[in-house]
């Protein structure tokens, strides 16, 4: 069954952007010794606990014992006043005549948060959804990925994703499924398609106006390598 899965932040909802400077704004605050947005330019995609203790690393100072849950507090308070859709996802996605589904590092509750505050829920009503919370080891890792398939029923290879991170490129590519690198979200910058594509990604897209194109292509090739060839 052919399922197209969507990663959440940076590719349904424009969320990066907001996470990012909730983020340089209290760790600016509580580990002065560091640049945070230096360090984050290379999380992109990773969980919020991933990335505390990350950054965590370099500096000389401690992280609050809470640190993870008022960060997450911060940046879903903000992501509730300020959160908008990516440009041209609700008309992408109505044209879509395949099984969704959406894979995220972050939370159950802020996905679920997210797609509220944008209007996306009823848009993308019943479409599963799958997070790190349901798993050992986040993306990078597959796990989650392979949690999908499996739940979904699907073959690795009958899943087309679509991801704007490092991070989740290689996890969908590691579960052995077909990956669209998205570059349209606020947070991204130059040359990150490059970094997309040597990850894995099958192909580029920049805006959301192209994802219909694009899947019929990967059904397209599918559906020729199916046929037998014929020989002269």
């Amino acid at each position: 069954m052919e399922t197209l899965i969507f990663d959440c932040d940076g590719v349904l909802v424009d969320s990066e952007a907001i996470a990012e400077d909730t983020l340089v704004r209290i760790l600016g605050e509580w580990l002065p010794d560091l640049h945070p947005e230096e360090a984050l330019g290379q999380a992109l995609g990773m969980t919020t606990a991933n990335i505390l203790a990350h950054i965590e690393q370099r500096s000389i100072h401690a992280l609050p014992d809470d640190a993870l849950e008022r960060i997450d507090t911060a940046i879903e308070a903000r992501l509730a006043r300020e959160l908008r859709a990516i440009e041209g996802v609700a008309e992408a996605v109505a044209r879509l005549d395949m099984p969704l589904a959406i894979v995220s590092n972050s939370r159950r509750r802020r996905v679920l948060g997210s797609l509220a505050t944008t209007g996306l829920d009823a848009l993308l009503n019943g479409a599963p959804l799958f997070t790190a919370e349901q798993v050992e080891r986040p993306k990078p890792d597959p796990a989650v990925y392979r949690l999908a398939a499996e739940t979904l029923g699907c073959q690795p290879g009958d899943c087309l994703v679509v991801e704007d991170s490092v991070s989740g490129v290689t996890a969908a590519r590691a579960a052995g499924m077909t990956v669209i690198g998205f570059t349209g979200a606020s947070h991204i910058q130059a040359g990150h398609d490059h970094r997309l594509i040597e990850a894995g990604a099958w192909r580029i897209l920049p805006h959301m106006r192209g994802l219909e194109a694009l899947t019929e292509e990967w059904r397209q090739q599918r559906l020729d390598s199916t046929q037998p060839s014929i020989r002269q």
